[in-house]
Protein backbone atom coordinates (compact mmCIF):
# COMPACT_ATOMS: atom_id res chain seq x y z
CA UNK A 1 0.00 0.00 0.00
CA UNK A 2 2.48 2.65 1.28
CA UNK A 3 5.53 0.73 -0.93
CA UNK A 4 6.77 1.26 -4.00
CA UNK A 5 9.03 -0.25 -6.11
CA UNK A 6 12.22 1.33 -7.64
CA UNK A 7 14.88 0.24 -9.75
CA UNK A 8 16.47 -3.07 -9.71
CA UNK A 9 19.86 -2.43 -8.01
CA UNK A 10 22.84 -4.72 -5.92
CA UNK A 11 23.24 -4.34 -2.20
CA UNK A 12 26.30 -4.47 -0.07
CA UNK A 13 27.06 -8.18 -0.56
CA UNK A 14 26.32 -8.34 -4.32
CA UNK A 15 22.56 -9.52 -4.07
CA UNK A 16 20.63 -7.93 -6.69
CA UNK A 17 16.86 -7.34 -6.34
CA UNK A 18 14.31 -4.33 -6.48
CA UNK A 19 14.80 -1.62 -4.27
CA UNK A 20 11.87 -0.80 -2.13
CA UNK A 21 10.77 2.72 -0.92
CA UNK A 22 8.73 2.76 1.96
CA UNK A 23 6.29 5.93 2.12
CA UNK A 24 5.68 8.51 5.24
CA UNK A 25 2.00 8.70 6.29
CA UNK A 26 1.29 11.98 7.44
CA UNK A 27 -1.41 12.67 10.00
CA UNK A 28 -3.20 16.37 10.48
CA UNK A 29 -0.29 17.35 13.52
CA UNK A 30 2.51 17.23 11.18
CA UNK A 31 4.72 14.53 12.45
CA UNK A 32 5.51 11.64 10.11
CA UNK A 33 4.85 7.65 11.05
CA UNK A 34 6.67 5.16 9.26
CA UNK A 35 3.88 2.64 8.18
CA UNK A 36 4.43 -1.33 6.78
CA UNK A 37 2.22 -3.17 5.32
CA UNK A 38 1.57 -6.70 7.01
CA UNK A 39 -1.54 -8.49 8.41
CA UNK A 40 -2.44 -9.15 12.08
CA UNK A 41 -3.58 -11.94 13.21
CA UNK A 42 -3.19 -11.43 16.69
CA UNK A 43 -3.83 -7.57 17.17
CA UNK A 44 -3.82 -7.53 20.90
CA UNK A 45 -0.41 -9.69 21.16
CA UNK A 46 0.85 -7.00 18.93
CA UNK A 47 -0.35 -4.51 21.31
CA UNK A 48 1.13 -5.71 24.76
CA UNK A 49 4.16 -6.65 22.34
CA UNK A 50 4.72 -3.04 21.09
CA UNK A 51 3.92 -1.83 25.04
CA UNK A 52 6.76 -3.71 26.41
CA UNK A 53 8.90 -2.69 23.62
CA UNK A 54 8.22 1.12 24.35
CA UNK A 55 8.77 0.19 28.41
CA UNK A 56 12.20 -1.42 27.81
CA UNK A 57 13.53 1.72 26.06
CA UNK A 58 12.16 4.12 28.40
CA UNK A 59 9.86 5.63 25.72
CA UNK A 60 6.60 8.06 26.43
CA UNK A 61 4.61 6.87 23.38
CA UNK A 62 4.09 4.04 21.28
CA UNK A 63 1.88 3.98 18.46
CA UNK A 64 -0.77 0.90 17.74
CA UNK A 65 -2.41 -0.03 14.84
CA UNK A 66 -6.19 0.48 15.97
CA UNK A 67 -9.31 -1.50 16.47
CA UNK A 68 -12.03 -1.84 19.10
CA UNK A 69 -10.29 -4.77 21.44
CA UNK A 70 -6.99 -2.84 21.47
CA UNK A 71 -8.96 0.71 22.90
CA UNK A 72 -10.72 -1.26 25.25
CA UNK A 73 -7.61 -2.85 26.62
CA UNK A 74 -6.53 0.76 26.47
CA UNK A 75 -9.20 2.37 28.18
CA UNK A 76 -9.32 -0.57 31.35
CA UNK A 77 -5.62 0.00 31.61
CA UNK A 78 -5.94 4.05 31.90
CA UNK A 79 -8.80 3.53 33.80
CA UNK A 80 -6.76 1.25 36.26
CA UNK A 81 -3.44 4.29 36.38
CA UNK A 82 -1.09 2.09 34.34
CA UNK A 83 -1.14 4.54 31.06
CA UNK A 84 -1.07 8.45 31.27
CA UNK A 85 -3.67 8.74 27.61
CA UNK A 86 -4.54 7.31 24.46
CA UNK A 87 -6.09 8.75 21.56
CA UNK A 88 -7.15 7.70 18.23
CA UNK A 89 -5.79 8.85 15.00
CA UNK A 90 -7.33 8.28 11.82
CA UNK A 91 -5.51 7.91 8.49
CA UNK A 92 -6.45 6.41 5.09
CA UNK A 93 -6.67 2.80 6.66
CA UNK A 94 -7.81 1.38 9.91
CA UNK A 95 -6.25 4.35 12.13
CA UNK A 96 -3.57 4.11 15.26
CA UNK A 97 -3.86 4.38 18.53
CA UNK A 98 -1.24 6.40 19.96
CA UNK A 99 -0.78 5.43 23.87
CA UNK A 100 1.29 7.86 26.44
CA UNK A 101 3.10 5.55 29.05
CA UNK A 102 2.99 6.67 32.76
CA UNK A 103 6.54 7.19 34.76
CA UNK A 104 7.06 8.18 37.62
CA UNK A 105 9.24 11.43 39.09
CA UNK A 106 12.32 8.65 39.32
CA UNK A 107 11.45 7.81 35.65
CA UNK A 108 10.22 3.85 36.86
CA UNK A 109 7.16 2.84 33.97
CA UNK A 110 3.77 1.99 36.14
CA UNK A 111 4.24 -1.22 33.86
CA UNK A 112 6.68 -3.68 34.80
CA UNK A 113 5.28 -6.95 33.14
CA UNK A 114 2.36 -7.15 30.57
CA UNK A 115 1.41 -10.61 29.57
CA UNK A 116 -1.00 -12.11 27.20
CA UNK A 117 -2.97 -15.38 29.23
CA UNK A 118 -5.78 -16.15 26.43
CA UNK A 119 -4.06 -16.37 23.07
CA UNK A 120 -5.91 -17.74 19.88
CA UNK A 121 -4.71 -21.66 19.91
CA UNK A 122 -5.57 -21.57 23.56
CA UNK A 123 -8.34 -19.81 25.12
CA UNK A 124 -8.39 -19.16 29.06
CA UNK A 125 -11.76 -18.32 30.65
CA UNK A 126 -12.81 -18.09 34.16
CA UNK A 127 -15.77 -17.87 36.47
CA UNK A 128 -15.63 -14.48 38.56
CA UNK A 129 -14.88 -16.96 42.05
CA UNK A 130 -11.29 -18.09 39.97
CA UNK A 131 -10.37 -14.96 38.84
CA UNK A 132 -6.56 -15.01 39.47
CA UNK A 133 -5.12 -12.52 41.66
CA UNK A 134 -2.20 -10.68 39.79
CA UNK A 135 0.55 -10.31 42.48
CA UNK A 136 -1.94 -10.83 45.09
CA UNK A 137 -3.95 -7.70 44.24
CA UNK A 138 -0.41 -5.23 43.12
CA UNK A 139 -1.28 -6.38 39.91
CA UNK A 140 -4.65 -6.53 37.08
CA UNK A 141 -6.06 -9.17 34.81
CA UNK A 142 -7.97 -7.33 32.17
CA UNK A 143 -11.03 -9.75 31.55
CA UNK A 144 -13.13 -9.67 28.12
CA UNK A 145 -17.17 -9.74 29.33
CA UNK A 146 -20.12 -9.79 27.83
CA UNK A 147 -19.92 -6.08 28.73
CA UNK A 148 -17.14 -5.23 27.72
CA UNK A 149 -13.50 -5.53 28.91
CA UNK A 150 -12.97 -4.82 32.86
CA UNK A 151 -10.12 -5.45 35.07
CA UNK A 152 -10.31 -7.87 37.47
CA UNK A 153 -11.40 -5.32 39.81
CA UNK A 154 -14.58 -4.63 38.34
CA UNK A 155 -15.71 -8.14 37.35
CA UNK A 156 -15.76 -8.84 41.38
CA UNK A 157 -17.36 -6.21 41.88
CA UNK A 158 -20.10 -6.67 38.65
CA UNK A 159 -20.02 -10.88 39.54
CA UNK A 160 -19.04 -11.43 36.06
CA UNK A 161 -16.51 -13.90 34.54
CA UNK A 162 -14.75 -13.92 31.02
CA UNK A 163 -12.09 -14.23 29.28
CA UNK A 164 -8.21 -13.86 30.66
CA UNK A 165 -7.29 -11.50 28.15
CA UNK A 166 -3.60 -10.53 29.93
CA UNK A 167 -2.27 -9.56 33.20
CA UNK A 168 -0.20 -6.52 33.90
CA UNK A 169 1.75 -5.30 37.13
Amino acid sequence: MFQETGPRGEDSRGHEGELVRIGLARYSAGEEIRETDMSLSDPIADMLTRVRNAVRINSRQVNIKASKVCAAIANVLKTEGYIKDFERIDDATQGILRVTLKYDRTGRNAIENIKRVSKPGRRVYSPVGDLPSVMNGMGIAVVSTSKGMMSDNSCRQAKMGGEIVCTVY
